[in-house]
This record gives C-alpha cells, sequence and structure tokens, in this order.
C-alpha cells in the first residue's frame, strides 16, 4: 500500500503525536519528594538522563509504528503498539501517582511482554520497525530490574 508524500507525512505526525500524548500523560505524574526518599541501588541513573532517553525512544517508537503503516496500512499489529503504550503511561500513575512500586513492578512485566510481541509483529511487517523498538524493550528492562530493586529495598509501609 504506497502512501503520498502529505498523507506519510501526516501519517508521521499522528503517530508522534499518540507517543507524545502517552508520554504526556505519564508525565502527569512526577517523581517528587516521595521517590527522592526512596533508598536506591548505586547504580540508579541520574534524574537528568530519563527525559532525553525517554524522548529518543518515543520518537524511535513512532517512526516504527508509522514505518509499519507506510507498508502495510493499519494492522492488527498496530494494536499491540496502542496497548504496549498504555502499559507504558499506566507505569508511571502506578509508581509515581499511587506511590506502589510493587503493582508497578508486576505492571511492568505485562508492559514487557507487551513491546515482545509488538517487536515480533512489527518484526513480520518490516524487520526495519522491529529493530527501532530493540532500545526501548532493553530500557524497559532496566527500568524493569530498577523498580524491582526500589521495591526490594523500600518495603510498604503500613
Amino acid at each position: 500500500m504506497g502512501v503520498g508524500a502529505v498523507d506519510s507525512a501526516a501519517g508521521l505526525a499522528g503517530w508522534l503525536a499518540l507517543c507524545f500524548g502517552a508520554a504526556a500523560a505519564g508525565a502527569r505524574f512526577k517523581p517528587g519528594p516521595w521517590y527522592a526518599a526512596l533508598q536506591k541501588p548505586a547504580w540508579n541513573p541520574p534524574a537528568w538522563i530519563f527525559a532525553p532517553v525517554w524522548t529518543i525512544l518515543y520518537a524511535l517508537m513512532a517512526v516504527a509504528a508509522w514505518m509499519v503503516w507506510r507498508q502495510a496500512g493499519l494492522v492488527p499489529e498496530h494494536g499491540l503498539f496502542v496497548a504496549q503504550l498504555a502499559l507504558n503511561a499506566a507505569w508511571t500513575w502506578l509508581f509515581f501517582g499511587l506511590r506502589r512500586p510493587g503493582l508497578a513492578l508486576a505492571e511492568i512485566a505485562a508492559l514487557w511482554l507487551a513491546i515482545v510481541a509488538t517487536v515480533v509483529a512489527f518484526w513480520s511487517v518490516l524487520p526495519l520497525a522491529g529493530l527501532l523498538l530493540v532500545p526501548y524493550l532493553a530500557w524497559v528492562t532496566f527500568a524493569g530490574a530498577l523498580n524491582a530493586a526500589l521495591w526490594r529495598r523500600n518495603p510498604p509501609r503500613g
């Protein structure tokens, strides 16, 4: 399915808006003093690294979805993409909004599985699109390990 240049640019803008919209929804929940007070592992990244890393990852995600759309149109694989995007936004709410690292850990496991499924699905349509999601999978793998470490070091107070 071929798309014209204008349609292609509009499509890319749409995928970028969707991805950065999910980012904005998650960004409503800031780390704040609660997170600052948590006991963190020595390998916890500095706070300044998260915004540039996530900006790059959301852009790569949008480009991957757009590439699949250009290749095959709107396909069921995009349903997986949207599902993992929703799980991505939900993690921030669970971890920072509700301050529930244990629940967020269970959710990030589901997110990880959804990303793997999306990588495989996108790869089947266009391998480069699947490959563009691998850095995102790697970062979420790291984030899951960090979430687990924070949960272990900071048991719920009750």
